[in-house]
């Protein structure tokens, strides 16, 4: 698997303090308008936002040390909405409204709501409502015309999500027609009778598959919906952080991968295989669809589902009841950790970019021989629903992989209505905006 790295990358540089004066518009002609908003963008980008992009792009420093942003959505004027975790009480409210009401790149007017203590990862616009996780509910606020963060209180659309386990994250995405589709992701790493023990065989059949290690589906249309089994759309799917659609109606889901194959099982795996494998995918969601979690896992050198070690797994080669499971669309390195995705279907970047997939990885902690690798947001281009090109790296330098690089973790992804790409950050609290140049 080819990492395609330094095509016409460069360090674009931003300003956090510097502000652009625009003239009155009466006193401009259409050209020199143009101008002007092209020099003041352009002035924009002129210091050090510490990441590299392709050339033409340019990254501003859209808000800065603003504690823990998880992912994001933007309002049809603009606003940013950041579903904000957090690390102690907040004052103002953990949840965020972030407004650039001067067109140079950075927010400039920043509102805080929602409970002080809550705050979560999943967040999205539907309608004229801000849906929101906050611990074991998804709750929405209406979004009034002229106000910038809600001013109502929200009213409980899911109650009864389970928090249980190693993933407790709640993303979501909903789809033009209402579907919210959940990802819940798995309470172990593969289902083991005692969770990440060396050579703990695999609980069969898993029964966590019944409320965790896959996406349900809710009606955003509906308030007092309570989770159950039953909502269940798709299964299999250990941590499917980023969900999205394209304009066919598809929907698309990355997975993070398991881990510990070599340190919970050494007399299969050598160090090296647990650093590469399982690989990390992206795959086309289907009703009813099973992507073979924990029974399985994804070989990204021989491209095929494998049986997992815990179920009667030879090191890789066996497949089993793996042959029936749905395969990916793409896959990446193993441990990157995709967290968030997007398709974009805006027209602000080349024609290239429309319709593939943006996807943020928050890089791995677990490389068995190391060094720790991923932090960065990758591109995949997509035809039809499946990948018509290798993925490239589109945004990188936010962190080195090792103890001194700089603490830059992508997490949440975002399209503008200008298609501007907004990129967060849940380790120093930075969000990135992006912009093509030309």
């Amino acid at each position: 698997m080819s990492l395609w790295l330094g095509v016409g990358m460069r360090t674009i540089r931003v300003s956090m303090v510097t502000s652009i004066l625009w003239f009155a518009f009466s006193a401009l002609t259409p050209l020199s308008m143009s101008g002007a908003a092209l020099a003041a963008e352009e002035q924009s980008c002129n210091a050090n936002a510490g990441i590299t992009l392709p050339k033409g792009f340019c990254a501003t420093i859209f808000a800065d040390h603003v504690g823990a942003p998880r992912h994001l959505a933007v309002g049809s004027d603009g606003t940013v909405y950041v579903n904000n975790r957090h690390r102690k009480p907040t004052p103002g409210g953990s949840l965020l409204a972030l407004k650039d009401s001067k067109g140079d790149g950075h927010a400039d007017i920043i509102q805080r709501f929602g409970p002080a203590d809550g705050g979560g990862t999943g967040i999205a616009i539907y309608k004229n409502g801000l849906f929101v996780d906050i611990g074991d509910k998804i709750i929405r606020y209406d979004l009034a015309p002229g106000d910038i963060a809600p001013k109502g209180k929200p009213e409980t659309v899911v109650s009864g999500i389970p928090q249980n386990g190693d993933h407790k994250s709640r993303p979501f995405s909903i789809d033009p027609k209402g579907n919210l589709f959940l990802d819940m992701g798995s309470a172990t790493n593969s289902c083991q009778k005692d969770n990440r023990a060396d050579e703990s065989p695999g609980i069969n059949p898993c029964v966590e598959l019944e409320t965790n290690a896959g996406i349900w589906r809710f009606d955003a249309n509906k308030t007092g919906q309570v989770f159950s089994p039953a909502g269940r759309y798709a299964t299999g799917l250990r941590n499917a952080e980023g969900i999205d659609f394209d304009d066919a109606g598809r929907i698309f889901a990355t997975q993070h991968g398991r881990d510990q194959l070599y340190e919970n099982w050494p007399k299969l795996y050598s160090s090296q295989q647990g650093t590469d494998q399982p690989a990390e995918v992206l795959v086309e969601l289907r009703e009813g669809g099973d992507y073979g979690w924990p029974y399985c896992y994804y070989d990204g050198i021989q491209q095929k589902n494998v049986l997992a070690p815990e179920y009667g797994g030879d090191g890789g080669k066996a497949v089993g009841r793996c042959a029936d499971k749905l395969p990916p669309v793409a896959a990446y390195p193993g441990h990157w950790a995709p967290n968030d995705l997007k398709i974009y279907r805006g027209k602000a970047f080349p024609e290239k970019y429309r319709g593939g997939a943006f996807i943020a990885f928050h890089g791995s902690w677990n490389r068995s021989s190391g060094p720790q690798q991923g932090y960065n947001v990758v591109f995949q281009p997509l035809a039809d629903g499946k990948a018509s090109g290798p993925y490239s790296v589109f945004a990188d330098g936010f962190r080195n992989g090792d103890a001194a690089g700089t603490e830059h973790r992508p997490t949440g992804l975002a399209v503008g209505p200008d298609g501007a790409l907004y990129v967060s950050d849940d380790a120093a609290g930075r969000i990135w905006r992006i912009v093509f140049k030309g």
